[in-house]
């Protein structure tokens, strides 16, 4: 790509959503107080935009099929406002994985951090992640677990740093449900972390479409993992 079509082509909306100037500047006024939008809203918006695509992108087709031009034209921008806001599809993927992250914290772990009882706290993280894997998005950490899996690639260590966050997370639940004597003793609290993950992906992968049972079935994974209820 020459760079000074790159530049002409930065922040500004595909061909298919061009609408008449009228349109436009009538949506360009509106933000948060009524105010036009600055440069950085708009690129905001344009980062959001463009990352919810590539999240999308990632499940649907993995980091290796992902085209970007595709990426740019679904979030309604052209390649070269992608281009603007990101270096490559290395970069790109790993700022998607942040960004699920943060949604992830935002929309689960927040319920998370809100229950004081260990087992109910693991309990709602079982139901708040099926609710939030309905969407396309929820999905990139496992597409891209499996596509990097026995690979030294920048994309996957920076996945791997993430998961082990949430491994930790819940080895500490754990740990703090055996303590209280909600949790019978078993395999080492890490395993049985890393079991209770595995067993999430596995429903909600298996679930996709099934929205009406996915909480549910989540839940009793979990407790299923976790030695509860079973006599």
């Amino acid at each position: 790509m020459h760079v000074g079509a790159q530049a002409a082509d930065r922040d500004l909306p595909a061909a298919a959503d061009r609408r008449p100037r009228a349109t436009r500047s009538a949506r360009a006024t509106r933000s948060t107080h009524g105010a036009r939008p600055t440069q950085a809203e708009r690129s905001a918006r344009t980062r959001d935009a463009l990352l919810e695509s590539a999240a999308r992108g990632l499940s649907r087709y993995g980091y290796s099929n992902l085209n970007l031009e595709r990426v740019a034209s679904e979030a309604g921008y052209t390649r070269g406002a992608l281009y603007h806001q990101f270096k490559d599809k290395e970069e790109l993927a790993v700022a998607v994985i942040d960004w699920v992250e943060e949604t992830w914290r935002r929309d689960v772990g927040e319920l998370v951090e809100r229950e004081p009882d260990p087992v109910a706290a693991l309990m709602t993280m079982a139901r708040g992640h099926a609710v939030l894997c309905r969407r396309d998005i929820a999905r990139v950490a496992m597409a891209l677990r499996l596509e990097f899996s026995g690979q030294d690639h920048p994309v996957g260590r920076h996945l791997e740093q993430i998961s082990d966050g949430l491994a930790e997370r819940c080895t500490r639940l754990v740990k703090a449900g055996r303590r209280a004597g909600a949790i019978p003793a078993g395999p080492p609290a890490k395993v049985l972390a890393l079991a209770l993950i595995g067993s999430l992906e596995g429903i909600v992968i298996g679930l996709a479409g099934h929205a009406s049972h996915d909480e549910l079935l989540a839940e009793r994974a979990v407790a299923g993992v976790l030695g509860l209820g079973l006599g």
